[in-house]
């Protein structure tokens, strides 16, 4: 009998330990108060995720301190460390910013442009008409030109055309894409005139080649995250 007993209370007090720091917290995502559909809502710390309903609510069990990360193909991903305060309050509104529309690029593969007809005669009646006008034509001195000369272009020897080798810049793409505009200097603590070194320097690692295989917005921020780690090292 005080087995039972202590093992009923032993599963009161961790039911009652779960239900004070883990808690189903409610809010919603807006762009420009407009509600979005579809948005992933991570947890990091605890790897749970759920989506946003048509009026961008949702709902996910959290603790204190926990870090959610708000992903959505057409906006910046947003990160909110949860408080206590938040949990409380149990009505939480996620603004994002929405990505700059990238116009697809055009390709002109073939132009055809009408042939320009002209007539003989008329040109040879405009070349009379202005070597007429023009008075050292007919003065017999020689200027040492050719009068209607042909302008005849030749290629320089020995130069060939080189091929440009234009810079991979797939993976600075993938970042700019993935993160919001304050993001290294607000959560990575970078300096404005850093950033462009620390994404050439998160480049030059072969694993940023495997992201830019399989993208994914926790794999790019536990990447850029150790990246900073290892950056501030190098300072």
């Amino acid at each position: 009998m005080k087995v039972k007993l202590l093992t009923t209370i032993s599963f009161f007090t961790y039911q009652l330990g779960i239900s004070q720091t883990e808690k189903v917290l409610n809010g919603k995502v807006l762009s420009e108060n407009i509600p979005l559909n579809k948005v992933e809502v991570i947890n990091k710390t605890t790897k749970i995720s759920t989506t946003t309903n048509e009026l961008g609510q949702f709902s996910i069990l959290v603790k204190a301190q926990d870090s959610l990360i708000f992903f959505y193909k057409d906006s910046f991903f947003s990160r909110l460390k949860i408080s206590q305060e938040n949990i409380n309050q149990n009505n939480i509104i996620v603004n994002t910013i929405l990505k700059p529309e990238e116009l697809k690029e055009v390709v002109i593969t073939k132009v055809k442009f009408d042939k320009v007809k002209f007539d003989a005669d008329a040109v040879a009646d405009v070349l009379i008409s202005k070597n007429a006008k023009d008075l050292s034509w007919n003065t017999g001195v020689s200027d040492n030109t050719i009068r209607e000369a042909l302008r005849v272009s030749f290629p320089l020897k020995g130069k060939q055309n080189k091929k440009i080798e234009l810079d991979d810049d797939r993976f600075k793409k993938l970042i700019l894409a993935y993160c919001p505009p304050d993001f290294f200097i607000k959560n990575l603590k970078l300096k404005p005139e850093e950033k462009e070194l620390f994404i050439d320097f998160c480049d030059s690692d072969p694993k940023s080649k495997m992201l830019l295989e399989n993208p994914n917005v926790l794999a790019i921020m536990d990447f850029l995250y150790a990246k900073n780690e290892e950056f501030k090292k190098l300072k």
